[in-house]
């Protein structure tokens, strides 16, 4: 009879798990998504299929399937990706980035900030938003990924119009300053004025930073000498 093979002392029951093999898995899920978020923009969502996404990002149609399990999940994952320009899972509003800003404590300096700030972030959504917007009403998978888009940005704004008046400062209603920011950052104004009309981005966030200011500002008292200097401005391209 064969004798049982023993298991040595020092043999860890635990699947061994390589760092270069996690990191290889890491590099294929960002060159997934990478050419998903390209072929959706430049394609649209429904003319995209997942062995063209295969095929840009140089894997196999399986090996797609087997990080993402199909394209709804992916167009969800692309999409945490380009909101928040990287592949750290954090709430965007719990951002580093955004924490600064949160913790600035004069309002007319932090909605500069914020501006500036929501410029690059529509840089970077709003071609983003465009097509799955298009794709809405044929495609059921892109009609629930804008309503979860509108969700967290609504969550994500209330607690930035919150975190406002909690300053004191804020001369609105939080439910007025959130929906102002809403209405105000859902892209389609930068389009229009940036890729439409030929503006800078630095000069969008200066107009969208005066328009802010003038409604959420309350004034300062009489006599109140503080003086805010400039954000700074959004690098163009």
């Amino acid at each position: 009879m064969t004798e049982p093979v023993k298991r040595s002392p020092h043999t860890s029951s635990r699947t061994y798990s390589s760092p270069r093999r996690e990191a290889q898995k890491s590099e294929t899920r960002r060159a997934i998504v990478r050419a998903a978020h390209d072929l959706f923009v430049t394609n649209g969502y429904t003319r995209t299929t997942i062995a063209d996404i295969a095929r840009d990002a140089g894997v196999s149609p399986e090996t797609v399937y087997g990080t993402f399990g199909n394209k709804a999940t992916l167009l969800h994952r692309t999409w945490d990706v380009t909101v928040g320009g990287d592949n750290e899972e954090v709430v965007f509003h719990e951002r580093p980035e955004v924490l600064a800003i949160r913790n600035e404590p004069d309002l007319a300096m932090r909605i500069r900030l914020w501006a500036t700030f929501s410029t690059a972030t529509q840089r970077r959504t709003s071609p983003f938003m465009r097509m799955v917007e298009a794709a809405a009403d044929a495609e059921r998978a892109a009609a629930e990924m804008l309503a979860e888009i509108g969700r967290q940005r609504l969550a994500g704004l209330t607690v930035m119009a919150q975190a406002a008046a909690d300053t004191g400062q804020l001369a609105i209603s939080v439910d007025e300053c959130r929906d102002i920011a809403w209405a105000t950052t859902d892209g389609a104004m930068w389009h229009r004025l940036v890729e439409q009309r030929g503006w800078s981005d630095a000069q969008f966030a200066d107009w969208l930073a005066t328009i802010w200011t003038a409604s959420f500002v309350r004034p300062s008292p009489v006599g109140d000498r503080r003086v805010t200097s400039p954000a700074p401005s959004v690098t163009d391209g």
